[in-house]
């Protein structure tokens, strides 16, 4: 049997990662770019508290790295003003998590519904496009009036600020599915729910997954604005707590927790990706990494 070019398209990628050079050498350039990234850290917070101390920059007004960990260490073994840090984080999370959860849910649904159906994206076309150019400070406003200092006005924010990000991926890669494809499937006899399943979906989970990458920096920000617009706990009432009492080490406290939080949560969603999308060819599964 003759093998095809696809074949042989797919085998050359397959054995030049399995030569053990090629390895080494992919070994050594994420050790690399470790040590770069390590080094930008050094200098920077060096830098940082380098000018502090040499009265470069105000300490009063900057902080200092050192005083940053400090304030994390009193917050692990005394809590915050507010309860235990611990604490603090998961009504975070917990808002962050479930308004992400419905956000990407609802994004999906209704980006595949009108990337699918003319008729549904000329009528709500408009109310989407009106709807996503509020500006989100203002939703956040409405939602504390709405449903109160507690969680649920912060998942709405989240909600909203997700699904506008995978909404119009979904949109788009439902638009920019093959139609060859389509018809294909048809002349086979596929039904239109079929279709939308087997078909458009998994052609569209490229530019779905990729808003997964944005949507959840946007549900931390949502959580947080929230919190920052009056809130009961949280790492933005927190931040909040800290901007009050001149306290810039316990803001920038709890900006290293939310950009650790950031990059867990980016991580995870990077495995989610190349386990859903394991069937793209090398050449487009082995992009690199941000």
């Amino acid at each position: 049997m003759t093998p095809t070019t696809t074949d042989l398209a797919t085998a050359a990628p397959a054995s030049t990662a399995a030569d053990p050079r090629v390895r080494s050498r992919r070994r050594r350039n994420r050790l690399l770019v470790r040590l770069c990234q390590l080094a930008i850290v050094v200098v920077f917070t060096g830098g940082w508290e380098l000018a502090v101390r040499a009265g470069w920059l105000e300490e009063f007004t900057y902080g200092r790295p050192s005083e940053v960990l400090t304030q994390l260490r009193t917050w692990i073994e005394h809590g915050t003003e507010v309860g235990s840090l611990g604490f603090q984080i998961w009504v975070t999370m917990e808002e962050a998590l479930i308004g992400f959860a419905i956000g990407v849910s609802l994004g999906i649904v209704c980006g595949v519904a009108l990337g699918r159906i003319q008729f549904l994206a000329d009528v709500f076309g408009p109310f989407i496009k009106m709807m996503n150019s509020i500006p989100r400070i203002v939703l956040g406003a409405i939602f504390v009036m709405w449903f109160g200092l507690g969680i649920n006005s912060k998942i709405a924010l989240v909600i909203v600020l997700v699904f506008f990000a995978v909404f119009f991926n979904a949109f788009q890669g439902t638009r920019e599915v093959d139609r060859n494809l389509i018809a294909n499937a048809r002349i086979l006899g596929a039904s239109q729910q079929k279709v939308t399943w087997q078909v458009v979906v998994p052609s569209a989970m490229t530019w779905i997954i990729a808003s997964l990458h944005i949507a959840f920096g946007f549900a931390l920000i949502g959580a947080i604005v929230g919190e920052l617009l009056g809130a009961q706990h949280g790492l933005g009432l927190l931040i909040e707590t800290a901007k009050g009492t001149f306290n810039p080490s316990g803001v920038y406290a709890g900006m290293l927790i939310i950009a650790v939080i950031a990059l867990a949560a980016e991580w995870l969603i990077t495995l989610l990706e190349k386990r859903l999308l394991r069937w793209r060819p090398p050449q487009l599964s082995n992009t690199p990494d941000l």
